[in-house]
């Protein structure tokens, strides 16, 4: 629900309810007035007397609006409606009030039967409501009851009450709850794998004397970050590669000895050369 006008709409429901479905075989109306007007024909009247906000989703959490993806929309007003259930019918001389008892009766076992309002028997203003309209027969305080009729002229009838719920009325901010962009584009990211991967071929000369230099060739290593290391040490420092053949110097104070000389390309390409320093 969400226009202020649903209190009036479920009334209406509810008196749609009971026409459609009362089937006594006895001519009678259903109305919502307060219980001091005339009785006149055979009726039975629904008197809303009380309304309470629901104290359990007062703090329910704010749903995206209607409509609008973008805002937020604050927690409902719900309500809880007391009705007054009262049947009339002209005094009969010998059996008095029998046919009124006969109608509240008739109007119970009809709330009895359907305990949630459905769709067929609603307002045309409720049919896109989030919650299901619930009946539910509550006792009655005698002294709530004592106060009710002692507000109208007419002396006290035999009546029932009936509490409905959950009637909710959307809130209007004066400020509208806008949400934050946080997704501009879905789908998944396109990630692709070069054609040609770099690779480092071959190492010549394997042996070298302390200060001299080697030569690394390799294919589609242009544009790659590449560096070199040798026995913890970083001969070339990681940057851009400008071309398929790598020079290395080998530093002047290494000592003769077998060395593992270890080429990185990128993080696609890794591989240890083995480099004989010489005196």
């Amino acid at each position: 629900m969400s226009a202020s006008t649903a209190i009036g709409l479920v009334s209406n429901s509810l008196r749609n309810l009971l026409l459609g479905e009362m089937s006594l075989g006895l001519a009678a109306d259903v109305t919502i007035l307060a219980p001091d007007q005339a009785a006149g024909e055979p009726r039975v009247n629904l008197f809303l007397y009380r309304i309470e906000e629901n104290p359990f989703l007062r703090n329910q959490d704010a749903t995206v609006r209607r409509g609008a993806l973008g805002e937020l929309a604050a927690p409902p007003l719900s309500l809880t409606l007391y009705y007054l259930m009262t049947a009339y019918a002209p005094n009969d001389a010998q059996i008095g009030n029998s046919t009124a008892q006969q109608l509240l009766g008739e109007a119970m076992r009809v709330f009895y039967d359907h305990g949630v309002v459905s769709a067929n028997y609603l307002d045309p203003g409720l049919l896109d409501a989030r919650e299901q309209l619930q009946i539910v027969n509550k006792s009655l305080d005698p002294e709530e009851l004592s106060r009710i009729w002692s507000t109208f002229a007419q002396p006290f009838r035999l009546s029932v009450l009936y509490q409905v719920s959950t009637v909710q009325l959307d809130a209007r901010p004066a400020h509208p709850i806008t949400i934050p962009q946080r997704v501009r584009r879905i789908g998944v990211p396109g990630i692709r794998q070069p054609i040609d991967r770099p690779v480092v071929l071959d190492l010549a000369p394997r042996a070298v004397a302390a200060g001299g230099t080697v030569v690394l060739t390799g294919e589609h290593l242009t544009g790659w970050p590449g560096s070199v290391s040798m026995g913890g040490l970083a001969v070339l420092p990681r940057a851009e590669l400008t071309g398929d053949v790598v020079t290395v110097t080998v530093p002047a104070t290494v000592l003769p000895g077998m060395y593992d000389l270890r080429v990185d390309v990128a993080g696609m390409f890794r591989r240890v050369f083995t480099l004989e320093v010489t005196q």
